[in-house]
């Protein structure tokens, strides 16, 4: 039958469609009822439409802190993680020492331990040393599990990278300097880019890490988690929803630039 064939034709197209709507639904029901007007505490079962969380996102108590406590840990935490996984990237690629084995194996234990023990074990690292749980401590842990991204996508990218145009570049009288700043690192910002990008979304998002080590320090996630006990808001998804379009915007410029240098390229 031709609906058949056209279907075993199209089935990996399908496929990543189904797949690809599977994974979005959740934002949707997200951003959907961040239009809700609920007669109770809980945002669970449509009543009606409203734009009164829309109108005022802070309303709710400590939810705007929460979140630009977020933010700012979020931001430092890919610089920081961003500026020492590039080195570190750089130096696993291009040079050879003693241990490197080692530490390329133990570069990938943070994506593979469990965050619960990996929690625990910065929290008694934490009052070993008689640190103060807060800011500082959460900053620390962030930059510590999101330096093995960053590794990975800039390492990725850096082993893909063709030595001779540094040649060539040397070749024409070009300093290590002006080599690295005109050569290297334009080939290699794609891969720092998403390492960044990486690093600021499981920073933001994360939960368990940071439960173990805030101390009184309450970042957005633990403000969900702590308001779903007692009613969920419904400015909780009106910034859920912001923080979606932001991320798909981002991308989607990110696609768009992408594309005009190819086309840019061609010419």
């Amino acid at each position: 039958m031709p609906v058949l064939r056209w279907i075993r034709r199209n089935l990996v197209v399908l496929a990543g469609l189904l797949t690809l709507a599977y994974m979005i639904l959740p934002n949707i029901v997200v951003m959907v009822f961040s239009f809700n007007k609920p007669n109770g505490r809980f945002n669970y079962a449509w009543q009606r439409f409203s734009l009164d969380a829309w109108k005022d996102p802070c309303g709710v108590a400590d939810l705007c802190g929460s979140l630009s406590l977020s933010l700012r840990i979020a931001f430092w935490a890919t610089i920081g993680a961003t500026a020492l996984g590039t080195m570190i990237a750089f130096a696993l690629v291009r040079y050879r020492f003693r241990a490197r084995g080692a530490i390329n194996s133990l570069i990938f234990l943070p994506m593979a331990m469990p965050e619960v023990v990996m929690a625990a074990s910065l929290l008694t690292l934490f009052l070993n040393m008689g640190a103060q749980l807060g800011f500082w401590t959460v900053l620390i842990a962030h930059i510590m599990f999101c330096l093995s991204f960053v590794v990975t996508a800039v390492k990725a990218r850096v082993m893909s990278m063709d030595p001779r145009l540094e040649e060539a570049a040397r070749d024409l009288y070009a300093g290590p300097v002006q080599t690295f700043v005109r050569v290297t690192l334009p080939i290699a910002a794609p891969g720092i880019a998403a390492g960044a990008l990486l690093a600021f979304a499981l920073s933001f998002d994360d939960f368990i890490i940071t439960n173990f080590n805030a101390g009184s320090t309450v970042t957005f996630p633990m403000f969900v988690w702590g308001s779903a006990q007692r009613g969920t808001p419904v400015q909780i998804n009106v910034i859920g929803t912001a923080m979606f379009v932001i991320a798909v915007a981002v991308v989607l410029a990110g696609q768009l630039v992408a594309n005009r240098r190819r086309s840019n390229a061609r010419k």
